[in-house]
């Protein structure tokens, strides 16, 4: 018996103890709650993040670009360094997304004074007030008798002349950028187009709706001033959340689009019937990455006897085109397996055939470059070379 009182006891004690314990850890909780709601969380993020004023310049930034085409920090020699401020990674951002835009002015800048191509602007008959957009060409592009090349790059935030901005930031001006391509086509006598898909709008500030305000003799019904009551509960949540997700509001943009040219495909379509097709050459060639080669195969679905009277060859780069969703027919399927390569990420050394898992053209792979983690080593001149090369002199010899 005096064994069993013992043990009893000692269950006892152990039960008032984690009742204890769970009491005292329930107030520890409910002192932190209590303390979290006297923090006022909008002035605290704002002291965590530093304001969004970016400089507008790469001097501001202390940056510029090497005799490699390396962009580097002006007094210590260092590649651009994303993770300025660390655990703020929205600032961060934000930081990178101004230098692009920098960047984006720069690569104009070289389009135009270093490699003297000229800047058309879209619509070509837009009026003074309207939205507008453009794209480069050499001077000879309309009048060269024999050859041009029409470079479309992919989707995003790249604008005319640019491949991958990363790569322009973290790489070189080679290997993000298209002036490679522009300089080695205009060497061999191409004339050359430079498309800009990617700039489809206008962004301008969002003015304020006033017709969406009450009006002032609705105020006194009783149905609408529950409702205005409740928009502005719902405001006042709506504005805490984007303040504590978002401590520096930024201003509300709206887009407005670039008449006939609001989308890539769009855009490719237009400058075809604008361009491209009144080009006096005889052999036309593309090169398309990724979106691009969407674009390409929709302008060939809308414009096929065009194109095929035109173009000689189309060189893709991990194009995400397909033939089946975009229901190509059977004649341009015929007519991409003749005409079209699609270079593609893989180990397998350049040039080999890859199995396809879409039977529209050869795919074939683009060899172990140094950027395989970015799925855009396609910019590098070894391509390049084996493009014009292989096939570009190939169907010039050959026209269809």
């Amino acid at each position: 018996m005096p064994i069993r009182a013992s043990i009893f006891l000692f269950c006892l004690v152990r039960i008032t103890m984690a009742q204890l314990l769970a009491q005292e850890e329930k107030e520890k909780t409910t002192a932190l709650k209590d303390l979290l709601s006297r923090i006022d969380l909008d002035e605290l993020m704002k002291k965590d993040e530093p304001p969004l004023n970016f400089p507008e310049t790469l001097d501001g930034f202390e940056l510029a670009f090497n005799e490699h085409g390396q962009l580097r920090h002006i007094h210590t020699g260092e590649p651009f360094v994303f993770n300025y401020k660390e655990d703020l990674h929205r600032w961060n951002q934000k930081r990178y997304e101004a230098l692009g835009e920098i960047i984006t002015k720069y690569v104009y800048e070289l389009l135009e004074n270093d490699c003297n191509l000229k800047k058309e602007i879209l619509p070509v008959d837009s009026t003074v007030d309207e939205p507008k957009s453009f794209i480069y060409m050499s001077e000879d592009a309309l009048t060269n008798p024999e050859k041009i090349m029409v470079l479309i790059q992919g989707s995003g935030v790249v604008r005319a002349g640019q491949w991958a901005r990363r790569l322009i930031i973290n790489e070189d001006l080679n290997s993000g950028t298209q002036i490679p391509f522009i300089n080695r086509a205009k060497e061999e006598g191409y004339g050359v187009i430079v498309l800009n898909p990617n700039e489809n709008s206008l962004e301008v500030e969002k003015v304020p709706d006033s017709a969406k305000k009450p009006s002032p003799d609705a105020s006194d019904e009783p149905a609408e001033k529950r409702e205005r009551k409740e928009e502005r509960e719902n405001k006042k949540k709506k504005d805490f959340y984007e303040k504590y997700r978002n401590p520096q509001k930024e201003r509300e943009m709206e887009h407005i689009p670039i008449r006939e040219n609001s989308t890539p495909e769009e855009h490719t379509l237009y400058v075809w019937d604008h361009f491209i097709s009144k080009s006096l050459a005889k052999n036309i060639f593309i090169v398309a990455h990724s979106y691009g080669g969407l674009s390409f195969v929709n302008l060939m679905i809308q414009r096929e006897a065009e194109v095929k009277n035109r173009i000689r060859a189309v060189a893709m780069t991990d194009s995400v085109h397909n033939v089946w969703h975009q229901e190509a027919n059977k004649s341009i399927r015929d007519w991409l397996r003749e005409h079209c390569c699609n270079w593609v990420s893989s180990p397998e050394p350049l040039d080999t055939l890859v199995d396809p898992m879409l039977n529209d053209c050869p795919r074939v792979s683009a060899g172990k470059q140094p950027h395989m983690h970015h799925k855009l080593h396609f910019a590098s001149f070894t391509l390049y070379s084996l493009v014009t090369k292989s096939i570009f002199r190939k169907k010039v010899s050959n026209p269809a």
